[in-house]
């Protein structure tokens, strides 16, 4: 028998996110969405249910006498899926894996790693997902990531340092013809931006400001919103683009890029192994957090994986 009537998920989740924050803006942030995404969720889900959840008031949001009610069963019936969900999903092997990261860390640093670790733990079944932000990941979803952090993990992850940051520009070879300009001088190159969503990601402003340069008013810049793209970009000659250290290492052992300038920067923050609080690690997890470590200490000696 099918169910009905049921709203759209989405228009729920919104919902419960505002009723929770008694904000919309507070949702939005919440949820990755802008203000007036959640607004219309709520428009629409009021224009399904043909009441009004909230009153609207200035710098306030209340609910109404239905909304009440609606939202006691929404936050329940929200929460009894989300539990099921989860224990479901806690019911796997003790030798599957699934491994949370950004694209960068995937195409840079982890996948070209990956075949040996795989040839060494052959029962292994990995699962990958990648976002390039660890808050809009579930606990429930991963069970290792490999994640940038600049100050601290939310309160439902455990997180372990892996590397420090340090940010440098890199660029080609041919592409300064083996010059090395002062920061000055390359902040009026080709600048490749990334344009993301993950506020924590230094950018080109930033970096210039911690080695005390402006940038111009309007500088040479190309913007995308997928680092690696960005640092294929670069391999082909077509600007600069900001390097983490031990991501980008590998590129430059290859010789396909160079560092643009001998000064780096730094928020303080670093590449973390990431674990969901939940639950204990399972024998796979736990071994890949093992390979992890090794493989970052084999990289701080010089070893090339």
């Amino acid at each position: 028998m099918r169910i009905a009537p049921l709203p759209p998920l989405q228009c729920l989740v919104a919902f419960e996110s505002a009723v929770r924050h008694a904000s919309f803006t507070k949702a939005a942030a919440e949820l990755h969405l802008t203000q007036s995404a959640i607004s219309r969720q709520i428009a629409q889900l009021e224009d399904f249910l043909g009441r009004s959840l909230f009153v609207r008031e200035h710098r306030a949001l209340r609910l109404t006498i239905a909304g009440e009610g609606y939202a006691k069963q929404v936050q329940w019936l929200l929460a009894s899926c989300s539990e099921a969900t989860l224990d479901v999903m806690k019911h796997y092997g003790d030798q599957e894996l699934t491994i949370a990261c950004s694209s960068g860390v995937a195409v840079l640093w982890l996948t070209p790693r990956l075949g040996a670790f795989r040839a060494a733990h052959p029962n292994v079944k990995i699962r990958m997902i990648v976002r390039d932000g660890l808050a809009s990941l579930s606990p429930a979803e991963f069970d290792v990531g490999l994640y940038y952090i600049r100050q601290r993990a939310e309160p439902h992850f455990t997180a372990r340092r892996l590397f420090d940051e340090e940010v440098y520009p890199v660029c080609s070879p041919g592409y300064l013809a083996g010059r090395v300009l002062d920061p000055a001088a390359l902040a009026h190159e080709t600048l490749l931006v990334q344009e993301d969503g993950q506020r924590q990601w230094m950018s080109w402003s930033e970096w210039f400001g911690f080695n005390g340069v402006q940038l111009p008013a309007v500088p040479r810049s190309v913007v995308v919103n997928h680092y690696p793209q960005l640092v294929q970009m670069a391999i082909l000659g077509q600007g600069v683009v900001l390097g983490w250290r031990n991501m980008i290492d590998a590129c430059l052992n290859e010789g396909l890029l160079v560092r643009a300038t001998h000064a780096s920067a730094s928020h303080g923050g670093g590449y973390y192994v990431v674990s969901p609080n939940d639950r204990s690690q399972n024998q796979a997890a736990r071994t890949f957090t093992r390979w992890l470590f090794e493989q970052a200490e084999e990289q701080r000696g010089g070893v090339l994986t």
